[in-house]
């Protein structure tokens, strides 16, 4: 196995690209250069972009172009090394990581601290069927996949003499409730009422279902605008049926925990996430399938490794007794505590515990309509659709990106929906083991 020749400089290394590992690593970047230091950061991702993953749901609903929601590393990070490979391994006591590659052979590096930030996958159950034949909203090519999916069952459905095969074609079915999946099943909904519209039939005759085990829509925005959120999706013609789940399913069709059968072709798992499985190999304590990890980000009994976002159970301090829950506003504040306490570790500034201030949620519920709680001020309808838009916006992490998403908006408020296949990923590129290296069973 090739292994690189360190020592030169200190070597700080970041798994991951997501929300908490590129942040920290722009941030770290900037300390170190101000503090003119050299040391070298190296980013090990299996991509070589960050995707702002809560506008997912509009490439989805194609409002957005795949382009204008992943920030590519070699354009943001200028100063970090990037290795475009998977992390398959670590050894903590020689303080090694093993990566590999389809291009390359595996390869080792040597580090002098680690950022464990690889993210999250999709929370999936013993439900026979899934793995094989759900798709999740984790991933450029699971979004895509979704719009694809219900264009082409749509044009099928078309062309269908069989009324039940056509039902079918024409049914999507949602499992996940929070905001993820609730925001997922508004823009699918919006897409599809555009198709209808503009090939002559009934919008309700597509229909939608969304399940969810709770007993309430987007428990995280509270009882006032859950119930909101709940009116207008089935003002829509949504079929919710809380307290329900799968118990199976296949190809054509899913069977719910009340045991109803329904024939579908579309089907997206939305049901929360769990650890990147590369936290599985490291031997190391997890609470729900994140790294346990103590209030300054550091992993108990390793000095100089510290993990953060999505892949760490970092102690919630507003909160005794729980963990930080899995989204991007924690995992990009993360970022910047983890930057801050490496930095720390290498004898610059102090470090510091993770402390946060709720900022609220936004969710965008498609044409129209949002709700949001932006510092506790409930909001709901077009001014929150606003605010939503507004905030996401401002939150992607580059100019051009930023700009792109803007000038599509706009265009989108006075064009109609695109609805052209482009065939650009296939179902195998989509599946939870091809799209997010979930391993198969």
């Amino acid at each position: 196995m090739p292994a690189d020749n360190h020592p030169g400089p200190e070597r700080v290394v970041i798994v991951g690209s997501g929300f908490a590992g590129f942040t920290c690593a722009r941030k770290l970047c900037r300390i170190l250069a101000k503090a003119d230091r050299d040391v070298e950061v190296v980013l090990v991702t299996p991509t070589d972009y960050m995707l702002y993953t809560p506008l997912l749901p509009d490439v989805a609903g194609g409002l957005i172009d795949p382009r204008f929601v992943v920030i590519s590393l070699a354009d943001a990070l200028p100063r970090v090394r990037l290795v475009v490979a998977k992390a398959e391994s670590v050894d903590l006591q020689q303080k090694t990581l093993t990566v590999v590659s389809e291009y390359h052979p595996p390869q080792e590096l040597s580090w002098d601290r680690l950022v464990l930030t690889p993210g999250s996958v999709t929370r999936l159950f013993d439900v026979p069927g899934l793995a094989e034949h759900g798709r999740g909203l984790k991933t450029v090519a699971e979004a895509l996949y979704l719009r694809e999916q219900l264009l082409r069952q749509l044009e099928l459905a078309d062309h269908e003499d069989d009324p039940e095969v056509r039902d079918a074609r024409r049914t999507v079915v949602v499992v996940g409730a929070s905001y993820a999946g609730t925001e997922l099943i508004a823009q699918l909904r919006a897409l599809a009422d555009a198709y209808a519209h503009r090939r002559g039939f009934d919008p309700g005759e597509i229909r939608f279902l969304l399940l969810d085990m709770a007993d309430r829509v987007m428990p995280e925005v509270g009882e006032k605008l859950g119930d909101k959120a709940l009116n207008v999706l089935r003002g829509r013609g949504i079929d919710i049926r809380l307290k329900t789940s799968l118990k199976e399913m296949t190809d054509r069709q899913v069977v719910l925990t009340d045991d109803t059968v329904v024939s579908a072709y579309t089907v997206a798992w939305v049901t929360g996430v769990t650890g990147a499985p590369l936290l599985e190999t490291l031997g190391l304590p997890l609470e729900r399938g994140r790294l346990v990890v103590d209030s300054s980000l550091g992993v108990p009994g390793h000095p100089g490794v510290f993990a953060g976002g999505d892949a760490a159970a970092v102690p919630d301090l507003a909160a005794p007794g729980k963990i930080t829950p899995p989204t991007a506003q924690h995992a990009t504040r993360q970022g910047k505590a983890l930057a801050r306490n490496v930095a720390a570790g290498l004898g610059i500034g102090r470090a510091a515990p993770y402390k946060h201030r709720d900022m609220g949620l936004v969710v965008d519920l498609g044409p129209g309509f949002a709700v949001a709680n932006p510092l506790g001020v409930h909001l709901s309808g077009r001014l929150a659709k606003l605010v939503t838009r507004a905030y996401h916006t401002y939150a992607v992490p580059r100019g051009v990106n930023r700009w792109a998403i803007s000038l599509t908006y706009a265009t989108n408020a006075v064009t109609p929906r695109p609805l052209s296949l482009l065939g650009l990923v296939s179902p195998e590129e989509a599946s939870f083991v091809g799209s997010e290296g979930i391993p198969s069973k």
